[in-house]
Order: C-alpha cells, then structure tokens, then sequence
C-alpha cells in the first residue's frame, strides 16, 4: 500500500493534506476530527495583528499600574479574563497539544512589523509546532512604493524570527509584479516553508439595493491553476518547502499539486463543503492513484512535472494561453 506520509516544515505528518486556518479549526472538538479524518496537521483559526496590539497595550497598562507583573511561564494566562480572546486562543493550542499526534500550527494575520512580533513567543510557549504568518498587501495602498510593500514581508519575518525557535511559514498572495523573484527571495529569509496562496475578501454588488457586498466565500476547483502554475515554477527555485492552498477540492487536486512540487496542499472549502471525512476521500484516491501508477512514496513522484523536470515547461507560461487562441478556428 501507497504510503502517504511527508515532512513540512522539518514536522512529520500522516497525510499531505493539511487542514487550512479557517472557522474549522478554532475547537478541540473540530481539530480531533481532522486528525481522525488523516490530515496530516492543523492550522488553527488566525488571531489578528490589531487583536495582539490591543492585548499588549492593555497589559502594558496593567503592568504600569501593577495589576499583575508577567512571570517567565505561561501560567499566568489563567490569571487574566477568561473572555479575553487572546487568552482563549492560547490556551487551545495548549489543550490542542494534549488532544492530538499530528501538529498543531498557529496562524497570525498581520500587516506590518509593529510592536507585536514578541506575542510569537507565546503561542511557541502554548505549544505550538510551527507558526503560519498570513500576509495580504493591498496593492492598492498608495502611500506605498513596491518597495515599500516588498520589505514589510521581510521586515516581518526578520522580526518574529527574533521571538522563536520554531519553524515558520509565510501565506501570500500572488498580487506581485515581480512575483517569481519575490517568492525565491522570501524562501531564502530563513522561514521554512512558503504557501501559495491566500484568499482575500472578493467585493460585489447589490443593484436591487445599491449596496456593497462579498462573494465567492469559498474557493471553487477553477481556482487551482494559479497556485499551480507557481508551485510548478518556483518549487525548483525554492529554498524552503511550498505548500499549495486554494482551490484543492479533490484527490486529483492534491495529486496535482504534489506533481508540480509542493510538499503539501491545505484545504478548507471542499471541507466546508463536504465536511472532514472528505479528507479520507481525497487521501483514498491519491492512494489508489499511487499503486495504480506504481510510486510507493510521495517523493517518487512529487515535482515530477516542475518547470524544470517535465517535457513541456512552456505550458506554465502565458506563451502557451496565446498559442491556444492562435489556431485557425480563432479569429
């Protein structure tokens, strides 16, 4: 039988499937039923850079009228309000450690380096196996240069870096127009691993009511080509692991990204969807598909297909769209 089992990020995991931070992974209940179901780790429900400031500088105020002084220890953490979600969310990792075998990695959602990178520490502290930095620049900010943009990624990482000692990934988004050397450089950062790609608030509107609102919540199958064109290009490029999110739905989805090169793939719609025993269903096709093709491992075929391995390279690139439309039936 296939044995399904990979590294990422130097952790040891079951399964290449990893549960993607989301409204999931917020409960014990919730991340016992994904390791019951084969994903090979958790990443759990972000907390928000605002979230930590605001939680810092409450504390800091506490400490100035010497409500409390902060020990060496995460004891202290039953000593503040039980609803401070902050403090919830430290003590899920804690209790999430106990609960599970597979890793449990946090997730913070930030935008600059700004006084709260030590937080870090805390979730290290709590247990955490790895953290997972998730990092969306509006190119829309206009008192930004790319420049500008560009450091803020590493100014971060240089930062949370200083707090820990355990692994630590990077989730962008592919708004970049110099995307390619930008992913090889934050691969050489120091972090261990690099996913490719976040999913952001999509606007629409209401004509009926004139009024502004969100679509496509979740992600669909359509959107898998845009992690994978980049995981087919950079994973021969990378100095640390890729791990590919949106638009993994099915077996087949993983399959793909595993032959472009990414180490894992997370998922999180086609769960929402299909709930988590759909994670057993996409493991059991990649299984069959791997003794039906002869590969006992993961890494037999994984980058097999990469820009550098496969016969036609060109299809990754914009050239082959273009010679697609060039045909005689196309005008």
């Amino acid at each position: 039988m296939a044995d399904i089992s990979t590294q990422y990020m130097g952790l040891k995991m079951s399964s290449p499937i990893l549960a993607a931070s989301s409204g999931l992974t917020n409960s014990i209940k919730d991340i016992r039923e994904f390791e019951e179901n084969g994903a090979g780790a958790v990443v759990l429900k972000s907390i928000f850079e605002e979230e930590i400031r605001l939680y810092l500088e409450r504390d800091q105020k506490a400490m100035a009228r010497n409500d409390f002084i902060y020990p060496e220890t995460i004891d202290f953490y039953d000593d503040l309000a039980s609803d401070d979600a902050l403090t919830e969310h430290l003590g899920l990792i804690s209790e999430a450690k106990k609960a599970v075998s597979i890793p449990v990695i946090a997730s913070i959602n930030c935008v600059s380096s700004e006084k709260w990178p030590s937080y870090a520490q805390y979730l290290q502290d709590a247990g955490a196996d790895a953290i997972e930095l998730n990092m969306f620049l509006m190119p829309s900010d206009f008192d930004k240069t790319c420049d500008e943009r560009e450091k803020t990624f590493f100014n971060v990482i240089e930062a949370v870096q200083m707090h820990i000692q355990i692994p630590l990934s990077l989730k962008i988004s592919y708004y970049s127009s110099n995307l390619g050397p930008m992913i090889q450089q934050l691969s050489h950062s120091g972090i261990e691993g690099l996913v490719l790609f976040n999913r952001f608030y999509s606007p629409d509107i209401d004509i009926n009511n004139e009024k502004l609102l969100s679509t496509n919540v979740l992600s669909h199958p359509s959107e898998i080509s845009m992690p994978l064109r980049w995981i087919g290009i950079m994973s021969d490029r990378s100095g640390c692991d890729l791990a590919a999110s949106t638009g993994v739905h099915d077996g087949s989805g993983v399959i793909k990204q595993l032959l472009a090169g990414a180490k894992v793939v997370q998922a999180a719609s086609s769960i929402y969807k299909n709930g988590k025993s759909h994670i057993q269903t996409m493991l059991k096709d990649v299984e069959t598909w791997m003794d039906q093709k002869g590969y006992a491992r993961l890494e037999d075929f994984r980058g097999k297909l990469s820009t550098r391995r496969t016969e036609n390279p060109a299809a990754y690139y914009r050239m082959q769209f273009m010679k697609h439309f060039a045909g005689k039936n196309h005008q």
